[in-house]
């Protein structure tokens, strides 16, 4: 019985540990095509993949810190512009991330835009190929 519950939480991490480095491959595939969304990985113990890992956790973790909360707050405009207003909140959500982080930059709003677009899209898409929800394990 005790060793079910480890197994569940050991699940669960190695999970989340995917899922983050699936997020920093889509961040970088993402940096690649928005011209105004920069990783800075020059200098630095942790070099470009640890520099994306680690864009990707705080991304992680502000989406599921904030992320309910501002969706929730937007509601209303959700519902009025039939769901578009969601791409506003992603692009918030990376903005936020931004700002958290001293080597991750976005440039302007339509850039933020874009990018949250491409990373839910990608992230929808990992998702269909590698099913690693952490909910519901």
């Amino acid at each position: 019985m005790i060793m079910r519950g480890y197994r569940s939480h050991v699940n669960t991490i190695v999970k989340f540990a995917l899922r983050v480095v699936v997020l920093a491959v889509i961040i970088y595939v993402v940096t690649r095509l928005v011209s105004g969304i920069h990783v800075e990985t020059a200098g630095g113990r942790a070099g470009v993949a640890g520099t994306y890992l680690w864009v990707a956790l705080l991304f992680a973790v502000v989406n599921s810190v904030l992320g309910p909360i501002i969706r929730l707050l937007a509601l209303p405009f959700v519902v009025l512009t039939l769901g578009l207003f969601l791409l506003v909140v992603n692009a918030a959500l990376l903005g936020l991330t931004a700002a958290l982080s001293d080597r991750f930059s976005v440039d302007g709003f339509w850039s933020a835009v874009a990018g949250g677009f491409l990373i839910a899209l990608f992230s929808w898409i990992a998702e269909l190929v590698l099913p690693l929800k952490v909910r519901g394990s």
